[in-house]
């Protein structure tokens, strides 16, 4: 190779960004060219550890079980890869899905994750087709230097190709050992070795695997020259089936599982011993960065756990990569992008797929049940708001008072995006609610009698009627045009709040009404002519009350007097279908509206 990497240039590379990069990552960043697509037997580096005698039989069923399912999913994804259906690229990084065996684009992943390079086998990957959570699940693990060894020259060989090169064997000290250096905190969670101990390592495990993972050729006046066995760089990927059989991994009717090693098994030989009773996650000791930070933790109904919340004057959106978006490829092989803001038109909104509770647009001391359909209160009155709201036609939801410990009270209804969360459902012009003390209705902290009040075991209905008004003000806001900002792994738009200019934009929507239900039984028209916009479910609880939601479709109490659609809790069904529809519809134009101004050499925050 005519442009090499040695120690003293990559040395410079560690302390910068993407933007000055050394030759091999710039190599790796150029424009995308024909690759083959053909997958052969993969390269085989994990050591498949012992199984105990009496485990064998209960473990080969369970995973020739696994297995089977596994290689049905594979063969009925053999047509395409990737979210976007395009071929593989070789010059990016590119994961494999465990449960699927499909490649993805690292363009095209929503998950952050941070730094990678290409033909790399020391990670897990689960796509959100396969996740049960809905979102990607990443976790990269400690690479033994065979791997790193097989990774260095693939992506050697790999910018050799690039460059119409005709060359396959690599120097150990100037070729392979410079790229490892250079690439370290990418390639490996190990962390950096102060010595150059680990390049005698280096040479050792090229050695001892000559002939089932490396060539070499001695002849060279150069010294000794290294290849690769396969010069197949498509057959390079992570061993899933034998961290399966090892027990790193699970195959489940939910899809594959990362294995946590528990505390108490096999200890490295750098591990240090523990007292007894002594924590093995936390303690009082430093915060270390172990390797289960590298995947965030996820809820049943994937939402984040660890996310921004909706206060202090600002929104956050959890945000997905856009496959539509134009320059979508080109923004991710640049290398340009370092320590700059990322343009928020090739990302979208990501719209959930169930009707919840929305874990970030809530007060922070409410308390969420797991199931995102159960909330409890903390001190004070606070609010939390569903995850989807309604702007047209008629719908209905149910509210359970599971629990009201004296002294507590709850105030329940609808409300828009600007209800103050902090403060009683009906504070503000944006909510409309009904308290559970004396039945009064609040709008504006202004109370008038209503109804009887209600208490724990009622279940009450919440219906609303809103006019169809003929316009595109049902249309939600893209937030392709606002900045993106990142929390925990995950990219997340930043909106300001303009809760002054929706003040003065209120009016009210002759025909819309709310009506509320207590047991099946109306308590008659609550509020008539509301303000006109988008209205979602919201609780509003004081002290330790605790309320559970039905968002349909199966209604305790449905009412018989006036059709209505559910905020149906079914996958894809009713609102939150609907919900994407709009979303898709807001982006479409917003693209379509700036078509030919959208460009990665213009763009300015």
């Amino acid at each position: 190779m005519d442009k090499r990497v040695t120690d003293e240039n990559c040395r410079q590379f560690r302390s910068v960004g993407r933007s000055e990069v050394c030759v091999a990552c710039k190599i790796m960043a150029e424009e995308k060219n024909d690759s083959p697509t053909d997958k052969p037997e993969q390269i085989d580096i994990t050591e498949e550890k012992k199984v105990k005698p009496d485990d064998k039989a209960k473990q080969k069923l369970k995973q020739d079980e696994a297995m089977e399912k596994n290689n049905i999913q594979s063969n009925n994804n053999e047509s395409g890869n990737c979210y976007c259906g395009k071929e593989r690229n070789l010059n990016i990084v590119e994961l494999l899905c465990a449960s699927c065996s499909r490649w993805f684009h690292e363009s095209c992943i929503g998950y952050q994750l941070g730094k990678l390079v290409p033909f790399m086998m020391n990670y897990v990957f689960v796509c959100k087709n396969c996740s049960p959570t809905g979102l990607e699940s990443f976790k990269k693990n400690q690479a033994p230097f065979p791997q790193m060894c097989v990774t260095a020259i693939a992506n050697l060989l790999q910018m050799c190709q690039k460059e119409n090169e005709q060359k396959t064997l690599f120097h150990k000290d100037r070729d392979i050992i410079p790229f490892i250096d250079c690439h370290w905190e990418s390639m490996t969670t190990m962390p950096r070795r102060a010595t150059q101990s680990w390049h005698a390592t280096i040479h050792r495990a090229l050695l001892k695997d000559i002939g089932t993972l490396f060539t070499i050729d001695e002849t060279s006046s150069e010294g000794q020259l290294f290849g690769l066995a396969s010069s197949e760089l498509t057959s390079i990927k992570p061993n899933y089936e034998a961290m399966i059989k090892n027990g790193h991994l699970r195959a489940t009717e939910m899809g594959i599982q990362h294995v946590v090693p528990l505390s108490g098994g096999l200890r490295g030989r750098n591990a240090k011993r523990k007292l007894p009773g002594e924590a093995t996650g936390t303690g009082s000791g430093k915060k270390g960065r172990g390797s289960d930070m590298t995947t965030p933790k996820l809820p049943a109904h994937g939402y984040p756990l660890e996310h921004p919340f909706n206060k202090d004057g600002y929104r956050y959106i959890l945000a997905e990569p856009d496959p539509h978006a134009p320059f979508r490829q080109e923004f991710d092989e640049s290398s340009d992008w370092a320590g700059k803001p990322i343009p928020g038109w090739l990302y979208r909104a990501l719209s959930p797929s169930t009707v919840l509770l929305a874990l970030h647009d809530r007060a922070p001391q409410l308390k969420v049940a797991e199931d995102r359909l159960a909330v409890t209160g903390e001190k004070g009155y606070c609010m939390i708001r569903a995850t989807h709201s309604v702007s047209r036609g008629t719908w209905y939801w149910e509210a359970t008072i599971e629990e009201m410990p004296e002294g507590s009270a709850t105030r329940l209804g609808w409300g828009q995006e600007y209800a103050n969360l902090q403060a009683p459902l009906g504070y503000d012009k944006f909510g409309y609610s009904w308290r559970s003390r004396k039945g009064t209705r609040f709008h504006e902290s202004r109370g008038k009698h209503y109804s009887d009040g209600y208490g724990e075991g009622d279940t009450l209905g919440f219906l609303i009627i809103l006019p169809d008004t003929h316009d595109a003000s049902h249309i939600p806001n893209t937030y392709k045009d606002r900045p993106l900002v990142k929390f925990k792994s995950h990219l997340y738009y930043e909106e300001k709040d303009q809760v002054q200019e929706a003040l003065k934009a209120l009016r009210p929507l002759k025909g819309s009404k709310i009506i509320y239900y207590k047991n099946g039984v109306t308590q008659g028209d609550a509020f008539i002519d509301i303000n006109k916009g988008a209205y979602y479910p919201g609780i509003s609880l004081y002290k330790s009350a605790m309320v559970s939601v039905n968002f349909g479709p199966n209604f305790k109490y449905q009412p018989t007097d006036i059709t209505f659609r559910g905020v149906s809790k079914l996958k894809l069904h009713e609102k939150a279908e609907e919900a994407i529809a709009e979303q898709s519809m807001a982006d479409i134009l917003y693209l379509t509206e700036n078509e030919g101004k959208l460009r990665l050499d213009t763009f300015v925050l």
